[in-house]
């Protein structure tokens, strides 16, 4: 890509990792629309690719021996079109190992309304998260303490990836007001970890906001706003508060 401004790709990618939009960040920068919307395909690759190699170089020689994972529920332009984003993190150092996006069934009282004005929605979550431990398992170790709640699905997966790890299960817990919902009312949160990652990414990719208007209109392009913030949070770009 031809770069005639590359002196704001820094400062665009911590807006991007902040909670800013596109729109927004044009306007701080004081540049155009269609400038940005072209700086942020080619972060989200460059970041992509960083990212990777820089788990590869922390990884490969001490391969992570706790794990918590778990999904994070947004939607796909309507609340009719939900999506679930599963995050696998290192449990020591709160390092993103890796994430990605499935299409999922409305649930509730919506699934009918749904259903009637979408027709039957595809669920790829399985694939999804077979695909997502398949790119990390480089990563873990084999007899790995890998934590999570308690999803049906979770088990197949870890015996399918991670046979000889250690699969601890616990109940879901009340969510509370703080972390937009992801933190829980417990004394003690056996999860915190992952679920204080989720509530940073609620905060800081504005497409995850709750009640917001800077809906996901296309999946690729949460998945590339997900790869930019997974780099600048592992590098330390911006902080875990």
């Amino acid at each position: 890509i031809y770069q005639k401004k590359r002196r704001i790709n820094y400062r665009l990618l911590l807006l991007l990792a902040s909670g800013v939009s596109q729109n927004r960040a044009a306007k701080i920068l004081r540049c155009n629309r269609k400038t940005i919307k072209r700086k942020f395909d080619f972060l989200a690759e460059t970041a992509k690719k960083k990212n990777r190699a820089y788990l590869q170089r922390t990884y490969r020689d001490d391969p992570v021996r706790e794990v918590q994972f778990d999904d994070l529920i947004t939607i796909e332009h309507t609340k009719l079109k939900p999506l679930s984003v599963t995050v696998l993190v290192d449990r020591k150092t709160r390092t993103i190992l890796g994430t990605r996006i499935a299409t999922i069934g409305a649930f509730g009282h919506l699934s009918k309304i749904s259903l009637k004005k979408y027709g039957k929605r595809v669920n790829n979550h399985q694939e999804k998260m077979h695909e997502l431990f398949k790119e990390t398992r480089a990563f873990i170790h084999p007899f790995a303490v890998v934590e999570s709640d308690e999803h049906n699905w979770y088990p197949k997966i870890m015996r399918t990836h991670l046979p000889c790890a250690t699969h601890i299960r616990y109940p879901g817990g009340r969510s509370c007001i703080a972390g937009q919902g992801e933190l829980k009312k417990l004394k003690y949160d056996p999860l915190f970890c992952i679920n204080h990652t989720l509530a940073m990414f609620r905060a800081n990719i504005n497409r995850l906001f709750r009640r917001t208007w800077n809906t996901t209109k296309k999946i690729l392009q949460l998945q590339k706003h997900l790869d930019i913030y997974s780099y600048a949070f592992n590098i330390g770009l911006i902080s875990n508060h």
